[in-house]
């Protein structure tokens, strides 16, 4: 199997939108025309992303892209969760992460893809997602990992046709009324989905999906502690680095806990910084990034700026920084 160098040819920027039609389109015309314009604002978002990146991690992410619109004329580029290059055929093939050592590929259902290469060198845990990372200088089976785009492809599809249900037969006897609606939760900006499980803490906390723990909204250092006393693992010693660290760069810093989330500020000034857990990573925001140097790599055209910290992958020394410059400037007044 021949393997693709991942060289810095610059990816092509996706063409303008064409100008509407004066004439009415029918409602199918009208959505297809839709989604044409979402896929084109996507791929333009990557290729700035791409082009912001200036380093081998931009040339990575332009040869992985390559290769995976190339594995199937049906992929669809799409840009979701505030910031994340999307990948997709009948449901999402895999995101495009980009961190300060690695660029990470992770396939939405990956575990139950046959991986023969063993080119899944990440998020082996799981028993949904896998992950490819792709560190500085190394290469990627090109065939190998295009097979494995198909086969996600194909797993999207058998899902897909698994979900479509006959029609029931004239005659056949109502279940109506005997089957429970299934809980769902809705976040701002987002479907309604159904609940996930919840666990608890040996105190009592319940974790909410990812990890996250659910802790009433309040004011002070109580709340703050008792989040930071119910995460888990190598999750809870970043947290308690990071607070530790805020404390010692912005000496009186507010405290409080809202929407399940820590948050950071100055009396009068606002809100700075906030940070959540999620199953692998935790993510801190920057409420008003975009004057922070370096910009912080995750966000959107917002001023929200965040970066997402894997395990063994916490900069102290830059997140030094990024605090005590969003500390010195007018924050978020909620």
């Amino acid at each position: 199997m021949a393997k693709t160098q991942l060289t810095s040819r610059a990816s092509k920027p996706a063409p303008p939108a064409q100008k509407a039609e004066a004439k009415p389109k029918s409602a199918r015309q009208s959505g297809a025309a839709s989604q044409r314009a979402a896929g084109q604002d996507a791929s333009r978002l990557i290729d700035e992303r791409i082009r912001s990146l200036a380093d081998w991690r931009g040339e990575t992410l332009a040869a992985m892209r390559r290769l995976i619109l190339a594995a199937d004329p049906e992929i669809r580029e799409e840009w979701k969760w505030m910031g994340t290059p999307v990948w997709s055929r009948a449901g999402n093939i895999c995101t495009g992460e980009t961190y300060k050592q690695v660029v990470k590929l992770t396939f939405a259902r990956g575990a139950a893809l046959k991986d023969p290469r063993g080119l899944f060198n990440s998020s082996l845990e799981g028993n949904t997602r896998r992950a490819i990372d792709i560190h500085k200088g190394e290469t990627v089976n090109a065939a190998a990992f295009k097979a494995l785009v198909q086969a996600a492809v194909a797993e999207n599809l058998r899902l897909s046709a698994g979900k479509s249900k006959p029609p029931a037969k004239r005659g056949a006897p109502s279940t109506a009324g005997t089957v429970k609606a299934t809980p769902a939760t809705t976040s701002p900006g987002n479907a309604t989905k159904p609940r996930k499980a919840k666990t608890k803490t040996k105190t009592g906390t319940v974790l909410l999906a990812g990890g996250n723990p659910q802790i009433a909204k309040g004011e002070g250092a109580a709340p703050v502690a008792a989040y930071l006393a119910a995460l888990t693992g190598w999750k809870q010693d970043l947290g308690k680095q990071l607070d530790a660290l805020i404390m010692k760069c912005v000496p009186g810093v507010r405290k409080a806990v809202k929407w399940n989330s820590p948050f950071y500020g100055v009396e009068g000034q606002g809100w700075f910084l906030s940070f959540h857990v999620f199953t692998r990573y935790v993510k801190v925001t920057f409420f008003r990034a975009t004057t922070l140097r370096p910009v912080p790599p995750g966000g959107t055209g917002k001023e929200a700026r965040w970066i997402d910290i894997h395990e063994q992958d916490f900069d102290a020394t830059q997140m030094t920084k990024w605090i005590k410059q969003a500390a010195a400037q007018p924050g978020w007044m909620a």
